[in-house]
């Protein structure tokens, strides 16, 4: 397993490349990380490897580009980390910011699980099966935050914080792979 680290000082993973989103802001005071909430991604849907994740996460998307990016070019989201299909990461949203992943949604009674979670990002599609390098770098990305920030205590999909709007990571996501990749005590799915 890879060996990954959170710089305390700039809440990113140390050695990977940060493109800084604008789509982020302060945490509510005093309030712990305490969720990891996966999603799927690709642009256009069902493509992989082009530049228009980034583009989408740091507001430069062009809507011209192709005709689904119409729709979603003036969203204003984040995430905290993509992790492509080959397993290299792009960090947009320090940890302890809070990123614009989650948008409406509840854990545990909780809403606005943006306050307390990080938003990691798969490149995939919910009926396709993620790579397998990939679950081995979100298995090391979460034994580097649990070092990190010792409350966290949760990875859930998209659809779990937010059912009936999302169905991200969907069902080709296989949670019973990333259990053996997952540090003790960190409930999964």
């Amino acid at each position: 397993m890879m060996n990954l680290t959170v710089d305390p000082k700039t809440g990113c993973l140390s050695g990977i490349r940060f493109a800084p989103s604008p789509n982020c802001d302060q945490r509510p005071p005093d309030t712990p990380i305490e969720l990891v909430v996966i999603h799927g991604i690709s642009l256009p849907p069902g493509e992989y490897g082009g530049p228009y994740i980034e583009d989408l996460f740091l507001n430069r998307l062009d809507p011209s580009a192709h005709p689904y990016f119409k729709d979603i070019a003036d969203l204003r989201v984040s995430a905290h980390l993509l992790i492509r299909r080959d397993g290299s990461m792009v960090q947009f949203v320090p940890f302890p910011w809070r990123a614009w992943h989650a948008g409406e949604s509840r854990y545990e009674g909780r809403p606005y699980c943006n306050d307390f979670s990080i938003g990691i990002e798969l490149e995939g599609v919910d009926t396709s099966r993620y790579s397998s390098v990939q679950y081995d770098v979100l298995g090391a990305v979460l034994h580097a935050l649990v070092e990190a920030y010792p409350s966290l205590r949760a990875v859930r999909g998209h659809a779990q914080i937010a059912p009936g709007r999302k169905t991200d990571p969907g069902p080709a996501f296989d949670w019973g792979r990333l259990a053996s990749r997952t540090p003790e005590g960190l409930s999964l799915g």
